[in-house]
């Protein structure tokens, strides 16, 4: 017998444009986090620095996903059957969790330039808030257009990284004239304390959807119990169960299901009907199916129960 290795699935993404938006994305970030980096240690603004910890959060989340970008594009294997795909998801994981650790810790320093204030060197913090204020709209501007040319988990996340440098940039140069026209330097660790919160919700937001895909969870975008009614009404279908839904990667769905059959039906024609209502309705491209007959299967006390009630000869 000649062995092969066939997927219904395509579990490679080619995706070179969206590789090429990340690298020239991340080498404009690394720079410009050396640059708020220096600005910050010798202006003393925390709000400069927590924004600059912002930006190396984003230089590891672009780093991630350049790797998964890559790792997106390897075959499946014997070892790793499905591909590479749910890389993703780890790289999403991953950035989820730096982005909550940095927010922490801004609000660990916040509080203490609270309890013990510093000055800060104003126009030295305004020029760089406002130097980064134009590299976050035009690193923006980058990855907008490339979400919109292609459906990509990685391209989307990274945009919404830079619209909340976007935030930060602005919210810095709010602190920056506070601090002119009152002459109270508070307003710098406040600020950076309300930047520390947007990052820690983002944060969170890709810890928990991330979270959700590793334990397999059903996609919020479908209903089971509306999937197990329409499979029960294709013809000779008496029973629905052991029903699986889970996200391989970024609109990659599996489902698997069980279903009695007692009639007197092909089983190839009840998995077709089966399939073509997953792809047509729910657009679920991958999907196994076993059917199931009273003749063939011990189906223990549960299905033993139902087939004595469901399957008799009539």
């Amino acid at each position: 017998m000649k062995v092969y290795d066939f997927h219904h699935l395509n579990h490679v993404k080619e995706q070179q444009s969206a590789t090429r938006t990340l690298w020239i994305t991340l080498m404009l970030t690394l720079f410009f986090t050396i640059v708020e980096v220096a600005g910050g240690l010798l202006s003393n603004s925390l709000a400069l620095l927590s924004d600059s910890a912002h930006m190396v959060s984003d230089v590891l989340a672009l780093s991630l996903s350049l790797t998964a970008s890559y790792m997106a594009t390897r075959n499946p294997n014997g070892k790793y059957t499905f591909g590479f795909l749910r890389f993703e998801i780890i790289a999403s994981f991953l950035n989820g969790l730096a982005l909550a650790v940095i927010s922490i810790g801004i609000f660990i320093e916040g509080i203490n330039r609270i309890i013990r204030p510093q000055n800060v060197d104003m126009p030295l913090m305004l020029t760089i808030a406002t130097v980064g204020l134009v590299v976050n709209i035009i690193l923006t501007i980058i990855l907008n257009r490339s979400s919109q040319e292609e459906e990509n988990l990685n391209i989307k996340s990274a945009l919404w990284h830079f619209i909340g440098d976007l935030l930060s940039s602005i919210g810095i140069i709010a602190s920056s004239v506070l601090i002119h026209f009152t002459g109270y330097h508070i307003f710098d660790p406040i600020i950076s304390m309300v930047i520390g919160g947007i990052i820690f919700y983002g944060g969170a937001k890709i810890i928990r959807e991330s979270y959700l895909v590793l334990m397999e969870s059903v996609p919020d975008k479908f209903n089971l119990d509306s999937i197990r009614q329409d499979i029960g009404r294709v013809a000779g279908v008496k029973d629905v169960h052991d029903l699986h839904l889970w996200t391989v990667s970024t609109n990659h769905y599996s489902l698997t299901a069980h279903v009695f059959i007692c009639e007197e039906v092909q089983p190839f024609e009840v998995i077709e009907a089966i399939n073509r209502i997953l792809n047509e309705k729910y657009g679920i491209e991958h999907s196994t199916v076993q059917t199931e007959h009273p003749a063939i299967h011990d189906h223990g006390e549960y299905g033993n129960r139902f087939l004595a009630t469901n399957c008799q000869p009539s």
